[in-house]
Formats: structure tokens, sequence, C-alpha cells
């Protein structure tokens, strides 16, 4: 009565397509986190669009060298989402190092900024523009970062946590750029490099969680 067919001899054909009809989790965790890649950096473009507009109107060289690091910060999720794409561990934890690598240049980079404005004091202007840039993307890339952490965590992805990591830092300079803005317009001179020191200091310690994020697992 009936059949009993054996599937043993098809696993191996359906190891990496489906298993009996069901997409294979491999390939529902290469959708999600492309889809988190595809959202997060949407969130930032967006943001990167209205920065935009403002230094059209405003001319702020400030903001156009925000606008450029962002640009080049954004980049880290390209290898992410490649990681994903290919569905390789591998492929994974290399982006994963790339981006903590990426992290801890912005952290470089704010600390050499700090630097030159202590031992050359430059005069902000277009306070009001830098201020509301600054909010701009500090929305763009606190959203950023919760669609890529969250992502990551659900996933186990550690590259794409350490993305998120990246995005909050970039997130964290954008509001030192409306904190500096508003000292400044206040008359205290002295908080713009000082606040560049403190954002150095948050950054290089979300570059050592990103680290042990992508070292440990």
């Amino acid at each position: 009565m009936g059949h009993w067919h054996d599937h043993s001899h098809d696993d191996g054909a359906h190891q990496h397509g489906h298993t009996h009809g069901l997409v294979d989790p491999s390939i529902r965790r290469s959708r999600a986190g492309i889809r988190a890649v595809f959202f997060s950096l949407a969130a930032l473009a967006i943001a990167a669009l209205i920065q935009i507009a403002i230094f059209v109107l405003s001319g702020s060289v400030a903001l156009l060298a925000d606008l450029i690091h962002n640009f080049g910060d954004a980049l880290t999720a390209v290898p992410v989402g490649i990681a994903f794409f290919l569905r390789s561990a591998q492929a994974e934890r290399i982006a994963g190092l790339f981006v903590v690598l990426a992290i801890f240049i912005s952290a470089c980079v704010a600390l050499y900024e700090t630097i030159v404005r202590l031992i050359h004091p430059q005069e902000l202007s277009h306070l009001w523009v830098l201020a509301v840039a600054g909010v701009i993307g500090y929305l763009g890339n606190e959203i950023a970062a919760q669609i890529r952490t969250r992502a990551g965590r659900r996933l186990d992805s550690p590259a794409l946590i350490a993305d998120g990591n990246h995005a909050r830092a970039d997130a964290y300079v954008s509001l030192g750029v409306v904190a500096s803005a508003a000292l400044v317009g206040a008359g205290v001179e002295i908080a713009d490099p000082l606040i560049g020191l403190l954002i150095t200091i948050v950054i290089l310690k979300i570059t050592l969680d990103s680290w042990r994020t992508v070292r440990t697992r």
C-alpha cells in the first residue's frame, strides 16, 4: 500500500538550494543581510541628499568635508553586502575586519583634526547650517546603526554588528558637530577641538568593542 521513497540521495542536491520545498536557511540569512545593508544605505543616502542641498545653499566647506567623510564610510557596507550575497563565512569575517579598520581610521582622522584645531584654532562659520546638517547626519547614521545592529544580532553576523557600530560612531561625530556649533555660538571657542577629542575617545572605544565582536565569534 502506498509508496515509500528514500530522499537521502537527494540531500546533497538540495543542501545549497532548498530542502523539500523550503528555502534553505543560508539563503534566507543572505537575503535578510542584503536587505539590512540596502535599507541602511538608503537611510544614509537620504540624509546625504539633504546635506548636499544644504551645502549648495550655504557653501560651507566644513559641511563638504563631512559629506565626503560620510560617503567614504558608507562604502564599508559594500564588502558586508557582498559577503552576504556570496553566503561565505570567510568573506564575512574579512568584511568585519575591514569595517573595524575603517572605524579605527575614522578615529585617527578625528584625532588629527582635533590636534590641528588645537594648534591652529579656526573660527567656525555658518553655525546654524552646521547644526542642521549635524542633526540630519545623526538621524541618518543612527537609523542605519539600528538597522544593521538589530539585523546583525538576529543573523549572528559580527560583520553587520561591526558595521552598525561604525554607523553609530559616525552618528556621534554628527552629534559632536551640533554640540560644537551650539557652544561656539555661545562664545566657547575651545569647545570645538575639545568635543573632537571626546569623540575620538568614543570612536576608539567603539573600535575596541567591534574588534572583540569580530574576533570572538
